[in-house]
Order: C-alpha cells, then sequence, then structure tokens
C-alpha cells in the first residue's frame, strides 16, 4: 500500500478554456498564499474544470466569495504518495477492487527522489469504506 493515504476535500471551479486563464488562477491563489495538495484540470464542453485540493479548505473558500467565483459543494478524493516503483499503486487498486469498490478517476505522477504522489476518487457512497479499507485518515 502507499506510504501515505489520506482523504482530502476538494471543490470544482469551471473556468474559460483560453490563454492565460490557468496563469490567472494560479496568480490569485498565490496572492491569497492558498497552497493546494494537487490540482487536476481538463476541457469541459467550451470552458475547463478544475478540481482544486487545497491544504486549508476554509481560505479557499473565503478567497471564492470574495472574487464571486463558484465553487461546488465539498467533495472528497484520496491523495496517496510513497516509494516511486513499479506497481506502486496495485495493492491499492487490488483492495479497493476486491471490496467491489470502483476507482472512478486517477492523476498520478513521479515526483523525483523516488517518490510518486496520485489523487484518486470513489463514488461518494464508497468513500467512508475506502477510507477504512485503505488506512487513510
Amino acid at each position: 500500500m502507499a506510504k501515505g493515504i489520506r482523504k482530502v476535500d476538494y471543490y470544482v471551479l469551471h473556468t474559460n478554456d483560453q490563454p492565460g486563464e490557468g496563469a490567472h488562477l494560479l496568480k490569485t491563489l498565490k496572492k491569497h498564499k492558498i497552497n493546494l495538495l494537487a490540482l487536476t484540470a481538463y476541457p469541459t464542453g467550451g470552458g475547463s474544470q478544475v478540481e482544486l485540493i487545497p491544504e486549508e479548505p476554509e481560505k479557499l473558500i473565503e478567497m471564492a466569495k470574495r472574487y464571486g467565483w463558484k465553487l461546488s459543494s465539498k467533495k472528497t478524493g484520496f491523495l496517496a504518495h510513497g516509494k516511486d516503483r513499479a506497481g506502486a499503486l496495485v495493492k491499492l487498486a487490488e483492495t479497493l477492487g476486491k471490496a467491489g469498490i470502483n476507482i472512478t478517476a486517477v492523476d498520478a505522477i513521479s515526483a523525483g527522489s523516488d517518490r510518486y504522489g496520485a489523487i484518486f476518487w470513489v463514488r461518494p457512497k464508497d468513500v467512508a469504506r475506502a477510507a477504512e479499507l485503505i488506512g487513510a485518515k
């Protein structure tokens, strides 16, 4: 299993899909000292969906209100990290799969210095059970 797995809150923001939007978003987060544990973004029909996983969700919510950003309600995902090696996520995926819990999406990356990080999601109805099975805090 991963060295560390934790449940994380995240929020979805829909933005324009055009040059400079990402830079503006990141600059605004930096200005307000919003540290992200992870971020994933991708195009959707005519725009972009940005999933923000903040270290301090309250700070993100406060800042979003100030700027009129429409964040989704709180959603839950999992953040994993550990030693980078072939098959690093196998035990995690097998544990959830054997329990009938589907990983609905995953983003993983080698983080250098023989480390990896991954963010993954399960259906909302499976969050509590998944957390228990994989030892997420």
